[in-house]
């Protein structure tokens, strides 16, 4: 019998985030999802910190942690002031030795088995991508629009980059010219 997960993966996929190349979770959505506050898992991490090496763990630069809140949002009263600390897979597991609530540890299975469904799921994407070039060798250019149309359909939808600034649409200004007599 499968027993039900305490928090649902789905939420735990939204809060992964790939910076620096690597796939990484900010430390307030780490504190929320184990019920505690961020201060206090900050404080665990900065208390071992011979347990949580660059690679598992490091602070946001004031340039990420700008972007990042533009694209979380944050409201003028609360929210994040202070930059975040990021702990990478192998660091949200050093958490597990770190903090010792059931809660902590059950909520650190799901994360992990979080992090191994989307390495699967990018593992699966390459083998797809690997199969299609083998078949394409295989037979001639007749087929080439069909594996054409089978890459875009693999392929990741670019998103449409969007401008920087704040755009109005307005009539154009008119402006008075000196007439000829």
């Amino acid at each position: 019998m499968k027993q039900q997960s305490i928090v649902p993966s789905e939420i735990i996929e939204k809060g992964i985030f790939f910076i620096r190349g690597q796939k990484v979770m900010l430390d307030f959505h780490i504190a929320e999802l184990y019920e505690v506050e961020t201060k206090a898992l900050k404080r665990a991490v900065k208390r071992n910190l011979d347990r949580f090496p660059n690679d598992f763990c490091f602070e946001l630069t004031s340039d990420e942690f700008q972007h990042l809140r533009y694209q979380l949002g944050t409201s003028s009263w609360g929210g994040t002031r202070y930059r975040p600390f990021v702990l990478t897979e192998q660091g949200i597991a050093m958490l597990s030795s770190v903090l010792q609530s059931k809660r902590a540890i059950h909520v650190n299975i799901e994360i992990m088995r979080t992090f191994v469904k989307l390495r699967e799921v990018l593992a699966t994407h390459k083998d797809l991508a690997r199969k299609l070039e083998d078949l394409e060798k295989k037979y001639d250019s007749q087929f080439k629009i069909v594996f054409d149309a089978i890459r875009q359909l693999i392929a990741s939808p670019e998103r449409p980059k969007r401008g920087i600034g704040f755009h109005v649409k307005e009539p154009a200004a008119k402006y008075l010219t000196k007439r000829k007599k």
